[in-house]
C-alpha cells in the first residue's frame, strides 16, 4: 500500500514548508517539510521546494515500510496513512514500542484510535501543534468496518465509509483468513 495524495497534502499542511534548518519542537535540526537532519546531512545554503519535496518522498517511503513491517492486521487506506504520518512525525521506534500497535495488531481498532490521540507531546510535554494535528485527524473520525464487520472509528481524512474499506489486495497479502 503507498500513502495517498489526500495523507501527503494533510502532512505537507502540518508540517508547512522550511527553507531553512530550524529546530523542531523537540529540539531536533529539521528542514524542508520536516526532514530531521541526520549526520552528516548539511544545507548551508538553504533548500528549495523540489528538494524538500524529494526528501519527503525518502521519508514517507521510509515510514510506508515500517508500516507494513510492523503492522498485522489488514488496514484500510486511512488507518494505513495515519499510521504512516505517525512513523514520519514520531519514528518506527516509537510505533514498534507503542500501545498503539499492540491494540492494532490485536484488532481493537477502536482502542488504537484512542491511543493515536494520546500522542500530542514532545520533549515530556503537551505541545499544541501536535495537539491541534491529532485533533485534525480526529475531527475527520471515518467509520470503517473490521474484518468481522462491526463499526469502528479510525482517525485520519474525511471521505466516504467506502473510500476506506480494506481493499482485497490489502487483506489477502496480509492474512489468509481474509483471502
Amino acid at each position: 500500500m503507498k500513502f495517498s495524495t489526500a495523507g501527503m497534502e494533510l502532512l505537507k499542511r502540518s508540517e508547512g514548508f522550511r527553507n531553512r534548518v530550524y529546530l523542531d519542537v523537540a529540539g531536533f535540526p529539521t528542514i524542508g517539510y520536516g526532514h530531521r537532519l541526520l549526520h552528516p546531512e548539511s544545507f548551508p545554503n538553504g533548500i528549495t521546494e523540489p528538494q524538500a519535496a524529494n526528501l519527503l518522498a525518502s521519508d514517507v517511503g521510509d515510514a510506508e515500510q515500517a508500516v507494513e513491517r510492523l503492522v498485522k492486521v489488514p488496514l484500510s487506506q486511512g488507518q494505513f496513512d495515519a499510521l504512516v504520518d505517525f512513523c514520519f512525525n514520531l519514528g518506527a521506534g516509537r510505533l514498534a514500542a507503542s500501545t498503539l500497535l499492540k491494540s492494532l495488531n490485536a484488532g481493537r481498532f477502536a482502542a488504537a484510535a484512542q491511543e493515536l490521540l494520546q500522542w500530542d507531546h514532545a520533549d515530556g510535554q503537551e505541545n499544541n501543534a501536535l495537539k491541534a494535528r491529532r485533533q485534525a485527524r480526529s475531527s475527520f473520525g471515518v467509520t470503517l468496518r473490521s474484518a468481522a464487520d462491526s463499526r469502528l472509528t479510525f482517525l485520519f481524512l474525511g471521505e466516504r465509509d467506502s473510500d476506506y474499506a480494506p481493499s482485497s489486495s490489502t487483506t489477502s497479502s496480509r492474512s489468509p483468513a481474509f483471502r
